[in-house]
């Protein structure tokens, strides 16, 4: 069932504080919000009881009520707030600030300023500083003040009038108006690196988002998306490919309903001119920052933007050593063959020499002690290694060290891979 809002925005007035003295103008202050949906309670009862169909009857003559749905709580009718309402981060807050002459004399240079206090800053919300020249009786002067709140916490809306009497007396006061603004959404955020170009040392970054509504009404979720920093590209992994068409991975329906969760995935790649600059990012490094737009109720509209979100680097140390081939499954005293990428991520050149240690199950092949030559900054180079296993199951490939002569330091490289080892006899499907 749909219904129509009223073209008219209804006007909740805040408390105020009591006047301490008798003045000339009224001040009145008002929040502007949205009607909601009319609830009814139902009273029903079963045709044998005493009233019979007459609860029925009563409700199916309720003009609040859904045509053949009179059980349900929820009414056809629109009904005006009776209390302020929550005020969310990131949502608009309209007010209505009016002052009005209630003597019988003109009052002149009237000035209205409507200023926000947060715990952090001081925000001018008057729409024209400009004083009014005069106000005669019976007469108001009205402004509509509009804030996007970007914190959580206090909030005071300071309202300052001042004025000249008839008899050329300036006079002044103030009033104020506190409210509480929620948080409305829980947003984590968690970092996942892999090595996305076996031919590169540039790795991707996968970047989770997990969004949970913590207000007490469903959310429309219009827009979640990444905005990267200047170091990367960034592909959303939120929709699949049905039938030739883009589908969300949440399907049709993009309402967060409370306390739900919904887990969002980026994929960031760091552009070629800072990979290539860099080689390897390393430290802390900027991603960029999420923008969240969604829609309440009866279309209230509210947007956050996340900090910009930082992720450390991982640290691969002076020498980094990775995998670039080695099967899934191999047979029990069987070689078989791993291929290795060292890269000097320092910056130093080193003349690299490769040890291989035998553990109780993994067996390496070939000249323990080798020299691999000189290695320059940034620079790579890439070994096939031999080894046998000669015990069944996972097991875990370990046992290379690299001994940088000019320093005389070793660096020791143990579980870098797993292997699963199969008897001979036992056919492996691929």
């Amino acid at each position: 069932m749909e219904v129509n809002p009223p073209k008219q925005e209804h006007l909740l007035a805040l408390k105020v504080n009591p006047p301490k003295q008798e003045h000339l103008l009224a001040l009145k202050v008002m929040r502007l919000t949205k009607p909601t949906l009319f609830t009814n309670i139902p009273v029903t009862c079963e045709e044998k009881d005493l009233p019979g169909d007459l609860f029925n009857q009563l409700m199916r003559d309720d003009p609040s009520t859904v045509n053949g749905a009179e059980i349900l709580m929820l009414g056809e009718m629109l009904t005006l707030p009776q209390n302020f309402g929550n005020i969310f981060l990131g949502e608009t807050f309209s007010s209505y600030i009016s002052v009005h002459n209630d003597s019988n004399q003109v009052v002149k240079d009237i000035l209205v300023k409507a200023d926000l206090q947060t715990s952090s800053q001081r925000l001018n919300l008057s729409a024209s500083n400009a004083a009014v020249a005069e106000l005669k009786p019976d007469c108001c002067i009205d402004d509509v003040i509009h804030h996007e709140v970007k914190e959580i916490g206090t909030h005071i809306l300071v309202c300052a009038v001042s004025y000249t009497t008839q008899g050329g007396e300036k006079m002044y006061f103030r009033k104020f108006f506190k409210f509480q603004v929620l948080k409305p959404l829980d947003v984590k955020t968690k970092f996942y690196n892999a090595e996305s170009d076996l031919n590169s040392v540039t790795d991707e970054v996968f970047l989770e988002a997990q969004i949970q509504n913590i207000t007490t009404s469903p959310m429309f979720m219009e827009k979640v998306s990444l905005e990267p920093s200047i170091m990367y590209n960034v592909a959303e992994l939120n929709s699949v490919n049905q039938a030739g068409e883009c589908v969300t991975t949440f399907g049709s329906r993009a309402y967060l309903q409370p306390m739900d969760t919904r887990q969002y995935l980026y994929c960031l790649k760091p552009k070629k001119e800072f990979a290539e600059k860099a080689g390897i990012i390393k430290g802390v490094t900027v991603i960029g920052k999420l923008d969240i737009v969604w829609k309440t109720n009866l279309g209230e509209r509210g947007r956050l933007q996340t900090s910009q979100l930082q992720r450390m680097a991982p640290g691969y140390g002076d020498v980094r050593l990775s995998l670039e081939a080695i099967p899934d499954t191999v047979n029990l005293e069987e070689p078989f063959h791993i291929t290795c990428k060292i890269t000097n991520c320092s910056e130093r050149t080193m003349d690299l020499v490769l040890e291989m240690c035998n553990t109780s199950s993994i067996h390496w092949c070939g000249i323990s002690g080798r020299q691999l030559g000189k290695l320059h900054p940034s620079s790579s180079l890439c070994l096939a290694l031999t080894l046998l296993s000669s015990v069944q199951g996972l097991q875990s490939v370990s046992g290379l060290r690299l001994t940088d002569t000019f320093l005389k330091r070793t660096y020791e490289y143990d579980d870098i891979a797993q292997v699963c080892v199969v008897s001979s006899a036992v056919k492996v499907e691929s």
